[in-house]
């Protein structure tokens, strides 16, 4: 489908004649594959090449069928468009260990599972998303990456804009018309509209003012968008500005080399950064930076919990819980219903609060259910960085086992010990878990993950 004619009028009279030709010229070419390496777990793409501007981004030569790879499976990598790698470099200079992090619109969790990284172990990402479904995919990618320091919430911009003045930085990747898009999903061309386009500035202000409820004076914020008009970038901060004021002041400044090809400019508070696909080797992206005021009114407290969802476990459950994690004795456990959860104890309060207030459908990371004294284990804690290696015996299956596995076949009970078993790929990366009974092995890896017709 050719790119929409009142788009490439726009785009010529917002950019010039001349570049914005370019710039419709490279929207029907083919846009580069990239991945996001994961900082903790050793798989392949290490020696790719780099993405400039992403300590952990790597340029593909060719796009791999990732869904039979164990590695993609084993959360060794996200494959993240090179452009919104970006928010690595705009956060480099921040002392984000140990805080909290909101990223709202947040599926599918490109840049949460980025986030989460740089908070660290004792960090926590909030990670809300409006649509269930599309939260439950967010979800699934978060327990993938396994640092266990991400709560996943649904619910729209006002609910996170309950937590008043309560994190260090708030991110909003903010749903916009997709013109960045044009070329790697071809539909976005086919839902291309200027009423759109208006829409999409006018939510956008209004995400806008509930994320600066969010965040705490002195704190950083992100805006983001996949779209190149100045409506909805541009446009939008000024309306936003216009309302916040001088509480907006600049963050500190971001040096971003001209080699990358990345166009820098500023907008009152705010430095911006424009990715064009016939400029710098990514899709379409903008990027805006800037502080809250450290003398910013907060407007308020968070409200009370209206409940605490977590129930203490036994001391036998307790003990239990303990081996199955490195570090015990900083790890605080839980149950809701049947299921126990371990969340660090450097954020146990703060999960607790944020749950009491928010929808919460995932956090920490969810062990299992303990029958008659031993833990049936989760596929999350499969996932966890934290988990125990010794708590249980690991088989490590050749690449065509490992995807028998990954498809829920049946596989060989040879190289199993009796009970449960850690599930990894040839080189160590945990895929989840399996159970031998006798001569027999029960795939304990979730239905709903597992690759299908191919």
């Amino acid at each position: 489908m050719s790119l929409p004619e009142r788009f490439a009028v726009r785009t010529a009279e917002e950019l010039g004649a001349q570049e914005g030709a370019a710039l419709c010229a490279a929207l029907e070419g083919v846009p580069p594959v990239s991945v996001r390496l994961h900082p903790l777990r050793a798989g392949r793409w290490r020696d790719a090449e780099p993405i400039p501007w992403s300590p952990l981004g790597r340029y593909l030569a060719e796009r791999p069928s990732f869904t039979c790879d164990p590695d993609f499976h084993a959360g060794a990598y996200y494959v993240q468009e090179p452009s919104s790698q970006f928010v690595a470099h705009a956060l480099a200079g921040e002392p984000l260990a140990g805080k909290r992090v909101l990223d709202l619109c947040a599926a599918p969790g490109g840049k949460t599972t980025l986030y989460a990284s740089l908070v660290g172990a004792d960090g926590l990402v909030v990670a809300n998303e409006i649509s269930r479904q599309r939260a439950a995919v967010l979800a699934d990618n978060v327990r993938k990456w396994g640092l266990g320091n991400t709560a996943v919430t649904v619910g729209d911009a006002a609910q996170a804009g309950l937590m008043t003045g309560w994190f260090d930085a708030v991110a909003v990747d903010a749903p916009c018309s997709g013109e960045g898009m044009f070329r790697k999903m071809p539909e976005a061309r086919e839902e291309w509209s200027e009423g759109n386009v208006r829409l999409c500035a006018a939510r956008q202000l209004e995400i806008l003012r509930e994320a600066w409820k969010a965040l705490r004076p002195g704190g950083i914020l992100l805006y983001s968008t996949c779209t190149f008009n100045r409506s909805e970038n541009e446009g939008t901060l000024d309306a936003f500005a216009a309302e916040a004021g001088g509480e907006i002041v600049p963050s500190r400044e971001i040096v971003c080399p001209e080699a990358w090809g990345v166009v820098c400019g500023r907008r009152g508070a705010f430095q911006t950064f424009r990715f064009f696909p016939h400029r710098a080797r990514g899709e379409g992206f903008f990027l805006a930076v800037a502080r809250k005021a450290d003398d910013a009114s907060c407007g308020g407290r968070p409200p009370k919990p209206r409940r605490n969802p977590f129930a203490p476990v036994g001391r036998r459950e307790s003990e239990e819980l303990r081996r199955w994690v490195l570090e015990p004795e900083r790890m605080r456990f839980a149950a809701i219903g049947d299921t126990c959860y371990a969340c660090r104890s450097a954020q146990w309060e703060a999960v607790a609060t944020l749950s009491g207030v928010m929808n919460v459908i995932a956090s920490g990371v969810a062990m299992g259910q303990i029958f008659k004294g031993t833990l049936k284990p989760d596929q999350a804690l499969a996932m966890y960085c934290g988990l125990r290696r010794e708590a249980v015996p690991c088989v490590a299956l050749p690449e065509p086992e490992a995807l028998d596995y990954l498809r829920r076949r049946e596989v060989a009970a040879g190289r199993f010990a009796e009970g449960v078993n850690l599930v990894t790929t040839g080189e160590g990366l945990a895929l989840g878990f399996a159970k031998r009974i006798g001569g027999r092995v029960n795939n304990m890896y979730p239905n709903s993950l597992r690759i299908v017709n191919l």
